[in-house]
């Protein structure tokens, strides 16, 4: 009867002992209820295209003009463009384009960074997302509570916008009330002007008018260009030398963010670079370079 209890103990520790193997090949955590973390996706993009060639030849000769028409060696070094300097040419990489012509000096440069994060919890997308952020508020602006070309004129609460619509409504019919009993249309200046256009207000669509203030968009964000986009528009005048106009289009798809600036320097003082034809072709190349990416 002695022996009886021996083979019991014997008997559970068996038991016990392939409790455990079984644990440990499932894998399982030995410390009860620790929370199981499920990594975020990974970006769209593990890499980067090469950048001197996503722009194509017919495009830099279209946004350097006066390149085509330089001597073999030159035209060939301006189209090769120069590469960024990068550690990481799998995360960060970038190239600059510079043409000048009698008129004016056109410089051209791209910039692509692929965003990884580090953070299992973290998607690469969402990461990217903050690091195109910044850019935007950096510019000054917010894809939330930016104003359109509109803004100015359709500020004010309800109220006052209504008030101004009367204000606006009464002075007309005064007008053509007065006009009516003497007999004779109005021809003071102030009747007859058309409405000035406002810098950086509005004016005509990128790509029309003359190219002067009144026709170029303010900064702005932008639709239909990757998953978020802006636009921002800077002029610049120093002293005595001619004016140096700056666009720079960043857009984001999934996790590469995209920057591209396209400047123009006038070669005389009294010239003043078309900042809408600016506008309109950097965003085409832009787009072209979000559309390379998708490819």
């Amino acid at each position: 009867m002695a022996y009886v209890p021996g083979v019991a103990l014997l008997a559970a520790l068996v038991v016990g002992c392939s409790a455990d193997a079984d644990s440990s090949a499932n894998g399982a955590d030995s410390k009860a209820g620790s929370p199981t973390v499920t990594p975020a996706p990974p970006g769209k993009y593990l890499t980067l295209p090469a950048p001197c060639r996503a722009v194509p030849r017919s495009t830099l000769k279209d946004l350097l003009p006066g390149a085509a028409e330089l001597p073999g060696d030159q035209q060939e070094k301006v189209f090769r463009g120069t590469a960024a300097v990068t550690y990481d040419t799998d995360r960060k990489v970038g190239c600059s384009w510079k043409s000048d012509a009698p008129d004016a000096t056109r410089s051209l440069s791209i910039d692509l960074e692929r965003v990884v994060s580090y953070d299992p919890a973290v998607s690469d997308d969402d990461r990217a997302d903050t690091v195109y952020a910044k850019k935007e508020k950096a510019a000054g602006l917010s894809s939330s509570t930016t104003p359109g070309p509109d803004a100015e004129k359709n500020s004010g609460t309800p109220d006052e916008k209504d008030e101004k619509g009367e204000k606006g409504e009464k002075g007309e019919k005064d007008g053509k009330g007065k006009g009516e009993e003497k007999g004779t249309a109005s021809s003071g200046p102030s009747s007859t002007a058309s409405p000035s256009k406002t810098p950086g207000a509005g004016g005509s669509p990128s790509g029309s008018g003359s190219g002067g203030p009144e026709d170029v968009l303010p900064s702005r964000i932008l639709d239909n260009l990757g998953d978020a986009a802006f636009l921002h528009d800077l002029p610049k005048r120093s002293g005595s030398t001619a004016q140096n106009h700056t666009v720079s289009v960043v857009f984001r798809t999934s996790n590469v963010v995209v920057t591209v600036r396209y400047a123009e320097q006038p070669a005389l003082v009294t010239q003043e670079p078309d900042g809408a034809e600016l506008q309109e072709k950097a965003q085409a190349l832009a787009r072209k370079l979000a559309e390379t990416l998708s490819e």
